[in-house]
């Protein structure tokens, strides 16, 4: 309740206007009445109400009605009728001037010139006081005059408060719009962020249990006539490959979902399920070599997923693009990286670490785009990927992941 009725004089601001005006004319129409001689010669006189000073005073009044339009040109109208009610015999006072002040504070609140804003109602405080001198000298200190220099102080302290308010609120406006705005950038940015994520990992989950079913399948197609029964074991492999794939795409879709609450939850793959992916891919007659030098140590989550993408990447390329059945994945921790290397010893590999392709080989397009992704991977989680051909033939990925700071100082290793 308090709140609406600190809007409503904003609300109707031409009724407080007209308000404003009828009581100020009343104001300086009484006012006039008396004289206050102010030197001991006797008490106030009273005199009839002047008609020309209640002309001047109504139109001044009046005036105030454009003040918030027009401020310096109502600023000059009432300070006019001031000047004139002084020059019809009457005391100049902060009372038969009211308008005046009034139009001295809108000035100072809505003209946009700050210089003119200021110096506009010390000019027209001064006029007014002028009149008044020439009006009565003598006395120097009555009671017009004093309320004429508080009038004109008055008037700029809350011309300037309220300008400072003003500034104040435009100022946490924009800021809040500043921030409503930096918010829904930061909004879509993670939307893109997240889209291209799902995309990476549908990607490496499709390329792999593609390629996998792929070479189970013609395995299985070539071992059918001469040796049924291992056929028949390649193609229960098969349904398994299958399997996974499909528990992967319905996990990794379902976080496009917008309830997934009751969505089973799997673990994350990481270095922890290595072995089971070399298994994987040894079953496609795929041999694989792996080494790892230096002491184990623990990586972020993010690095951790990457790092097993990136080994899952790198061997789907081996199976469908390098005329070779060997492989060799090697780990090397240090202080501060783990290193993973990913090499064949031979088949042709047309991509570079910048993804130039061979356009005749529709084939390279995939690895091209596999290549772009295992890098992005990387760059993503503070690492950076190199790929190419080795000088003795083959082809390998290599990519350098940060891993995570020890805990406690005995858990650094020294080595430099």
């Amino acid at each position: 309740m308090t709140a609406e009725w600190s809007q409503w004089p904003r609300r109707h601001s031409r009724v407080v206007d007209v308000v404003v005006a009828i009581l100020l004319c009343a104001l300086a129409t009484y006012a006039s009445r008396f004289i206050d001689h102010g030197n001991g010669q006797g008490p106030v006189a009273v005199r009839p109400i002047s008609p020309g000073v209640f002309a001047l005073s109504a139109a001044a009044s009046i005036a105030l009605l454009w003040r918030r339009a027009y401020p310096r040109a109502v600023l000059a109208i009432t300070t006019a009728c001031g000047i004139a009610i002084g020059a019809l015999g009457v005391e100049v006072s902060v009372f038969t001037a009211g308008a005046a002040f009034v139009a001295m504070y809108s000035l100072g609140l809505w003209y946009p010139d700050a210089r003119i804003a200021k110096l506009g109602p010390v000019v027209a405080g001064a006029a007014l006081l002028i009149t008044s001198l020439v009006h009565d000298f003598n006395p120097l200190l009555t009671g017009g005059r004093i309320t004429l220099v508080a009038g004109d102080l008055l008037a700029g302290a809350f011309a300037e408060a309220g300008r400072n308010r003003r500034n104040y609120l435009a100022a946490l406006h924009a800021r809040a719009e500043l921030a409503e705005r930096t918010r829904e950038e930061e909004a879509r940015q993670r939307v893109g962020e997240e889209r291209v994520r799902i995309a990476r990992e549908l990607h490496d989950i499709v390329a792999h249990h593609m390629a996998l079913a792929h070479a189970q399948a013609s395995t299985a197609a070539y071992l059918l006539r001469s040796q049924p029964d291992q056929a028949q074991e390649m193609l229960d492999e098969l349904a398994g490959t299958t399997s996974a794939a499909l528990r992967e795409l319905k996990a990794t879709v379902g976080l496009l979902r917008e309830d997934d609450s009751d969505a089973p939850l799997e673990p994350t793959p990481g270095l922890a399920q290595l072995s089971e992916l070399l298994t994987s891919f040894e079953r496609t007659g795929l041999t694989l070599s792996l080494s790892i030098t230096g002491v184990p140590r623990p990586l972020s989550p993010g690095a951790d997923l990457t790092a097993y993408r990136i080994i899952q990447e790198a061997l789907t390329n081996v199976t469908k693009h390098a005329s070779t059945a060997t492989a060799t994945v090697r780990l090397d921790y240090s202080r501060l990286l783990l290193t993973i290397s990913i090499s064949d010893d031979g088949g042709d590999a047309p991509e570079t670490v910048r993804g130039e392709q061979d356009s005749a080989d529709r084939e390279s397009n995939a690895q091209g785009y596999g290549l772009i992704g295992m890098n992005e991977r990387a760059v993503s989680v503070g690492g950076h990927l190199r790929a190419g051909r080795k000088p003795g033939g083959g082809f390998e990925v290599t990519t350098e992941l940060p891993l995570e700071p020890p805990k406690t100082p005995d858990d650094e290793d020294t080595t430099p």
